[in-house]
């Protein structure tokens, strides 16, 4: 089968590249050519930007009924069309479709609903300034938002860019990563269908160095939301910060898993196994280092050890795969060389480090690996410290309380954390003193998008979700009528 060819998706058609250049994006389970991608360029993002700008101009006077309707009507048509999407996701990205179809895609849809009913029942502000006047506060759209989002959960992260961007009343040009543009071509049709007028969202597919670099440049883009790694977050905020441009920034997370000897045993092997090695590990949220008491160290250890040994590493499509393909050829190879890495720096492999041995026709050259538990390391080195992004944790005992917020907290990142207690007054304390955007106790990845979301240190900047998003992708405006 030949690869797929997308176009750009511009003022509500499908548009060749400027250039008309293309490129192979793989599929990861197989290791072969499955789509062809433009090879946008400046050129192409000043017409996505003419088609955008041009529609701001109703776009942002359309009523929230209105925006509310249209978006409620694109979560539909993804809704009806879950396993084509779930597919879809699944043969570009690599993650098990069960994955998708079960948490990637119903986000997706979720992530327009949400908005939707947000715009209709947030309140402004307003205050009477006694014998002088009344005061009230007044969102107003902003104008092009540029949005590039990642390849680990593309539609699901895509969406979330998206949506409260154009509940709004702003208009967008995306980015979606080079490596994962099928869903996000396949959301065009989605926004034709329910009625979204043309240029409000354009799709300009291709390369960060391409592509992303013209959004992140161009003169009349003022906001910019990325998702992605932290040394592209700087370069990006290097060009956007003497530009004045409002920036978000959810970027790299190297998140500790906190076990106490107090924990409820099962649930905290269980969910540590899934926060270890869903989605092949590729989710900025995983928790890599695992820090676990003394007393139940060794227990932990051989329940993870064994818990990983009995996942199912192969066939996305099969349903009861636990993990897929890591997104590429290079990223699988940047993942090994940490598991060569661990063992240089004196960890032992307690399980993985490899490729499965059993995955032989079809996938036989997809960039598949065991899950990986790797002991023995101290917190100080580079395994433990460094993003790996793929299905590699290390564990670590500690003996007190202190100790061990201070590897928590002796990071440049500072994402999110999870900690397993029974004890109500150390989940409160510990909680309080972890340096992380997001603190969960006795469960990982539970998100509730009225709060807000977003890292510390090197993992990001600015937030969003609920009213923080909206504060984000609007402006606030105080009007003050004199009595």
């Amino acid at each position: 089968m030949s690869p797929t060819a997308l176009d750009n998706f511009i003022n509500n058609e499908h548009v060749k590249p400027v250039h008309g250049h293309y490129f192979d994006t793989f599929d990861p389970a197989r290791g072969i050519p499955h789509s062809r991608i433009p090879d946008s360029t400046k050129e192409d993002v000043d017409l996505a930007f003419a088609a955008a700008s041009k529609a701001f101009k109703t776009w942002s006077k359309t009523s929230k009924v209105e925006r509310a309707r249209i978006m409620n009507k694109i979560a539909d048509l993804i809704e009806s069309r879950l396993d084509e999407f779930a597919h879809a996701e699944s043969k570009d990205q690599g993650k098990p479709v069960e994955l998708a179809r079960t948490v990637d895609i119903p986000r997706a849809a979720h992530n327009f609903r949400f908005f939707a009913g947000r715009i209709l029942h947030s309140v402004d502000e307003a205050a009477d300034l006694a014998g002088v006047g009344f005061s009230y506060s007044q969102r107003m759209p902003i104008g092009v938002a540029g949005l590039i989002s990642p390849w680990n959960l593309p539609l699901y992260l895509l969406t979330w860019k998206i949506a409260p961007c154009i509940a709004c009343g702003n208009t967008a040009i995306c980015k979606p990563s080079e490596f994962t543009s099928l869903t996000a071509y396949m959301l065009c049709s989605v926004l034709q269908e329910a009625g979204l007028p043309a240029g409000v969202v354009n799709m300009v597919f291709g390369t960060g160095m391409g592509a992303g670099q013209a959004i992140v440049e161009h003169p009349r883009i003022p906001l910019i939301s990325f998702t992605g790694g932290t040394v592209t977050g700087a370069k990006i905020s290097s060009v956007a910060a003497p530009m004045f441009k409002r920036l978000s920034l959810e970027l790299g997370g190297k998140n500790a898993n906190i076990v106490f000897a107090d924990c409820d045993f099962d649930l905290a092997l269980k969910t540590s196994l899934r926060s270890s090695f869903a989605n092949q590990g590729e989710i900025c949220l995983c928790g890599s280092r695992i820090f676990v008491e003394r007393p139940i160290y060794e227990k932990f250890l051989a329940g993870l050890v064994q818990g990983a040994n009995d996942l199912k590493v192969g066939d996305p499509s099969q349903k009861d795969t636990n993990l897929g393909a890591l997104v590429s050829k290079e990223h699988w190879a940047k993942v090994m060389s940490y598991v060569q890495l661990g063992q240089e720096e004196g960890g032992k492999i307690e399980c993985g480090g490899q490729k499965p041995t059993s995955l032989q026709g079809e996938f036989q050259n997809g960039y598949f690996l065991r899950p990986t538990v790797i002991s023995g390391l101290t917190p100080s080195c580079r395994t433990m410290r460094e993003e790996i992004f793929g299905p590699v944790v290390t564990i670590f005992p500690f003996d007190t309380e202190e100790e061990v917020v201070g590897y928590a907290n002796d990071s440049e990142y500072g994402l999110s954390c999870s900690v397993w207690t029974e004890n109500g007054r150390r989940a409160r304390r510990v909680a309080s003193e972890i340096e992380a955007g997001t603190v969960w106790v006795n469960t990982w990845m539970a998100r509730d998008l009225r709060m807000p979301f977003g890292g510390m240190k090197k993992s990001g900047l600015g937030r969003e979700g609920g009213n923080h998003s909206l504060d984000f992708y609007s402006e606030l405006k105080t009007i003050c009528l004199a009595d």
